[in-house]
C-alpha cells in the first residue's frame, strides 16, 4: 500500500523531472509550475541558470498579481522581457 504523500506526488504533475541536483534546477520547476507551464521546464531551468534571480521574481511576482489571466506564462515571459531591456 503507497502512502498518501506518494500518490499526490504522483498524481500532481507526472511529467516532472526527477533528477533535480542543482538549485537552479529546483527553481526552473518550481517556476514552471507556479506558471502552470508544465511542458516547458526545461526552458524555465534555463533561465534559472542565467538570469538573474532578482529579476525572475520581480517578473514572477507581476504574472502571479494576473488572477483572469489566459497564459501566466506569456504575461511572465513579457515582463521578463521588460525588465531586462530596462537593467541594461
Amino acid at each position: 500500500m503507497k502512502s498518501i504523500s506518494k500518490i499526490l506526488d504522483e498524481a500532481k504533475f507526472p511529467d516532472r523531472p526527477k533528477n533535480l541536483y542543482k538549485e537552479f534546477q529546483q527553481y526552473g520547476v518550481y517556476l514552471a509550475e507556479s506558471l502552470g507551464d508544465t511542458k516547458h521546464y526545461s526552458l524555465y531551468i534555463k533561465l534559472a541558470k542565467d538570469v538573474k534571480r532578482s529579476l525572475l521574481e520581480e517578473a514572477l511576482t507581476y504574472a502571479k498579481g494576473y488572477n483572469r489571466a489566459k497564459s501566466k506564462a506569456r504575461i511572465f515571459m513579457w515582463r521578463l522581457k521588460q525588465l531586462k531591456t530596462d537593467s541594461n
